[in-house]
């Protein structure tokens, strides 16, 4: 794809990848993504903000010559990770005066990912400046959204903020800017729910230092860029916020039709009682959905028969998943049948320890659900209507 103008002297020269479907080996890409990389052109001096994945690299080399880049001065690495710094080592051949600008962190890991030479690292602390001349690029550490060593640079005349991952979205668009908000939403709260959840608290301190900056435009190094910074700023607020909704996520496997009963079961009581319900089969389930739903959900279901002494092995997989993203769940419930006995309920306390909610039953049965296991289910449905009355949440 060609290169395209962001803003005076500005220019997006990353890479589309159409047809990526997962990222990290884990990852779910449904819609494709993209790795932005971005030119700013001073009167003095060049840089270049990112490369892009080690498999586009040719589309960055083709775009800087595109636009007849003689010369690179600098190499901002906001991020380490390959997606974003893969290109370094080509884009170094190819302007060998250029420097890798980073964080001191940044610099140790791109020597150990990239095997970069040290002495074409620069360091830069947080808060530090580099003239480009008439451009001015300022540095913010950003620790720990999502890596340890990720920085934001700020483009200060021009107001254009380069966000890193924070904010992106895996979304692979013609559209340089956002357009189509929805599509945008799902695609960037997808991101934030598979990526950025972890580090809400991170997240939150970061979110205070933007808004000291006169920010007119979001540039990510995933998915289109914000022309409306509110648009992507409100909906993290909200994100990372402690409020939670009327909602219950239910992760789900029925190997023979007795988890799945009672699953059928919770799901009409808890309707019946205005609660939102989201359930999960794991046999058929994008666990990025499932990211997507733990966002915002007041509670969590976890419902697994018995292999082989513990939980089905989807379950334990997405509870270790659940247990790494911790959501701001308030309250959890397990659920298990078993045949002869087991370690299910144990081994799923323990996967889950690190979420900060409170497990309020956990349920047993022994064989195929009889009609005081359904009413215990009932009573369940109604003791969560009851815990999510007593913070507040209203029925929907």
């Amino acid at each position: 794809m060609a290169p395209r103008k962001v803003a005076k002297g500005v220019y997006w020269v990353g890479a589309l990848d159409w047809d990526r479907r997962l990222f990290d080996e884990l990852i779910p890409l449904p819609d494709g993504t993209s790795y932005n990389a971005y030119l700013i052109q001073g009167d003095r001096r060049v840089a270049l903000i990112d490369t892009v994945d080690p498999s586009k690299v040719e589309r960055l080399l083709d775009s800087l010559r595109d636009l007849n880049i003689e010369r690179i001065d600098y190499v901002v690495a906001n991020h380490a990770e390959q997606d974003h710094s893969g290109g370094i080592p080509e884009i170094l051949e190819a302007y060998p005066e250029a420097s890798v600008v980073a964080t001191p962190r940044c610099r140790e890991l791109l020597m150990d990912l990239l095997h970069l030479p040290e002495e074409r690292i620069k360091t830069v602390e947080d808060g530090e400046q580099l003239s480009l001349g008439d451009k001015t690029l300022e540095f913010i550490h950003a620790p720990w959204v999502h890596w340890p060593e990720t920085m934001l640079t700020y483009l200060r005349e021009q107001r254009i903020l380069f966000t890193c991952d924070l904010f992106g979205s895996h979304l692979a668009t013609s559209d340089l800017s956002v357009r189509d908000e929805g599509e945008v939403y799902e695609a960037a709260k997808r991101y934030y729910a598979e990526i950025m959840m972890p580090f809400r608290a991170v997240i939150r301190r970061h979110l205070e230092r933007i808004r000291e900056l006169e920010v007119d435009v979001i540039a990510p190094s995933h998915g289109p860029i914000y022309r409306d910074p509110s648009f992507i700023l409100k909906a993290y607020e909200h994100w990372i916020s402690d409020e939670v909704e009327n909602e219950v996520v239910i992760v789900y496997v029925s190997m023979h039709g007795s988890t799945g009963e009672m699953i059928a079961r919770l799901v009409d009581a808890l309707m019946e009682r205005g609660i939102g319900v989201k359930p999960f089969n794991l046999t058929v389930t994008d666990i990025g959905e499932l990211a997507i739903a733990l966002v915002d959900a007041a509670t969590l279901v976890v419902a697994s028969p018995t292999v082989l002494g513990g939980p089905h092995p989807s379950i334990l997989y997405a509870a270790h998943i659940i247990n790494a993203l911790r959501p701001k769940l308030r309250y959890i419930v397990l659920i298990t049948s078993y045949a002869w006995g087991g370690r299910t309920l144990k081994m799923l306390r323990e996967t889950l320890s690190g979420l900060q909610a409170e497990i309020i039953d956990s349920i047993e049965i022994k064989g195929k659900a009889r009609e005081r296991d359904l009413e215990r289910i009932d009573r369940l449905a109604e003791e969560i209507l009851n815990k999510h009355q007593e913070i507040g949440i209203k029925e929907e």
